[in-house]
């Protein structure tokens, strides 16, 4: 039997949802809204296939309390949380060497039929 050689893993976070109190505008800041985040890690190494053992890779419980946290935290635009969110999964997590956070505001306070407005960001670690 063959050993297949696993070169990198992607873990995702689909669709998380939070109510929480983004945005420019005061109502925003009081009554919140709704948001969908996505969270895709990227691990250099896919050890965990081989091993089957959980120091090998990223808890994704561990990741989605990170996001959950960064989402506590007010902003005024959902792109400084997502580059928030970036910045901690990357701080918390050595075994990621990229990440992308797609964060979609549901139903924004506008005059528009428009289901959400979502921002995607993608970070890299920085090279050692």
């Amino acid at each position: 039997m063959r050993m297949a050689v696993f070169h990198s893993l992607c873990i995702t976070l689909d669709t998380m949802r939070f109510h929480a109190y983004h945005g420019v505008l005061p109502q925003e800041r009081i009554v919140g809204g709704d948001y969908e985040v996505c969270l895709t890690l990227r691990l250099a190494h896919a050890t965990s296939a081989a091993t089957d053992d959980l120091a090998d890779t990223v808890n994704y419980a561990e990741a989605y309390e990170v996001v959950a946290e960064v989402m506590r935290q007010p902003s005024d635009l959902i792109e400084r949380v997502a580059g928030r969110i970036l910045t901690a999964v990357l701080d918390r997590f050595a075994a990621i060497s990229s990440a992308q956070v797609s964060i979609a505001k549901v139903a924004p306070p506008m005059m528009a039929d428009l289901r959400a407005a979502r921002v995607t960001l993608v970070a890299e670690r920085e090279p050692a």
